[in-house]
């Protein structure tokens, strides 16, 4: 008997897992969050589990909201063939039966009428035992190139969440007809900035174009010494709030003390940017950034023109998939290899800010690439799954 069968009818229980990285554990959040705003219309709550590993960010995130969280034990399955990895993945091999069981023993005794995941390997072993008791079992995938995770639990999912049309493609052919392109979940926070806070928080004037620089939360090496080379010629055109990571902050300050008197008042660094990252994304007539899964959604959500610099070694090459893909259909300028130099970004932000026609074009290819509305989306499938529909 599936253990769906046994639910009562006037609560939904759900096991969410997934995490490891914010990218997998921030769109987890946010569809906590719409699941339950959308069932308190209806004066109920969902019973909530988070499984995840004890030392992970989704145990930190679980913890802040208040949501009950159960650690299993799980490996990862690296693709490196250097000694190291190789080791590792011999001692991961070990670990991972234990999750699985230790999986199975809460998905028995927790009963849930259906399994959320939204990727990293802490979700194989629950996505397994999901599978094992018949409980329906949806799974997200945040990035274009579907992670490796996510491949082997696709062959087992009741419904495949997708965040980009372009991804069905990675999918195992038999799991193609259970897919549903649903978008990555946005925190609606980031859907409702106020430009108008955003320049006042940081002093910044109204009539000169805002660029926002951001590496993501710990900074990027990489994307501060490219802006560190381009800077001059880039605050003669625009002002910039740089979030730089803690990492990068002295270096920073040091760059911003060396600049002209005429222009310093125009160039903003902070190690990472707080509550007010909405106001300055409603802001900014250009982002630079990462390709992250996350960040890409935000960008597309908003509709952002964007100078996208991929982390060169992120898991299975996504961020250059991802990044590729929006260069590709108009949606941001892609900055790689060769190209990720201070000249390029410099050349490349002064063509955009020259040229506010070429922006809104931009901004509307990303407008296309973006679902503002997808964790209404995954909510709306949790909810038709869970139901037998």
């Amino acid at each position: 008997m599936s253990l769906y069968s046994t639910q009562r009818l006037h609560a939904l229980r759900m096991i969410v897992t997934g995490g490891g990285t914010g990218g997998h554990t921030y769109p987890a959040l946010t569809t906590i969050h719409t699941l339950q705003a959308r069932l308190a219309e209806t004066g109920t709550t969902p019973e909530l589990l988070w499984v995840g590993v004890a030392t992970g960010l989704e145990a930190t995130i679980a913890e802040r909201n208040g949501i009950p969280f159960k650690a299993v034990t799980t490996g990862k399955l690296r693709r490196s063939l250097s000694p190291r990895d190789i080791g590792r993945n011999i001692a991961d091999a070990f670990r991972i039966p234990l999750g699985i069981l230790q999986a199975a023993f809460t998905v028995a005794r927790t009963k849930p009428a259906v399994v959320f995941s939204t990727g990293g390997f802490v979700s194989v072993p629950i996505g397994l035992a999901a599978a094992l008791f018949r409980v329906p079992y949806l799974m997200h995938e945040q990035t274009l190139s579907v992670g490796l995770a996510n491949r082997i639990l696709a062959r087992v999912a009741t419904r495949v969440l997708l965040s980009h049309e372009a991804s069905l493609e990675h999918l195992p052919a038999r799991a193609r007809s259970r897919a549903v392109v649903t978008g990555n979940p946005v925190r609606p926070a980031v859907l409702n900035g106020d430009p108008a806070k955003g320049l006042a928080a940081y002093g910044l004037d109204p009539s000169v174009p805002l660029v926002l620089v951001t590496g993501g939360a710990l900074g990027a090496q990489q994307i501060n010494r490219m802006l560190t080379g381009a800077l001059p010629g880039l605050l003669e055109r625009c002002q910039i709030v740089h979030q730089c990571g803690s990492h990068g902050l002295t270096e920073m300050q040091e760059v911003a003390r060396g600049l002209p008197a005429h222009l310093a008042h125009r160039y903003r660094v902070v190690d990472f940017i707080h509550d007010e990252l909405p106001d300055l994304l409603a802001a900014a007539a250009v982002v630079v950034a990462r390709a992250g899964a996350g960040t890409v959604a935000e960008l597309t959500a908003l509709g952002k023109a964007s100078v996208l610099i991929p982390y060169p070694v992120s898991a299975g090459d996504e961020q250059r998939h991802t990044a590729r893909h929006l260069a590709q259909t108009g949606a941001a300028v892609m900055l790689d290899k060769e190209t990720a130099t201070p000249e390029r970004l410099r050349a490349a932000l002064g063509e955009l800010l020259a040229d506010p026609h070429r922006r809104a074009a931009m901004s509307q290819a990303a407008t296309a690439q973006g679902r503002p509305d997808a964790a209404g989306r995954v909510v709306t499938e949790i909810l038709t799954i869970s139901a037998g529909r």
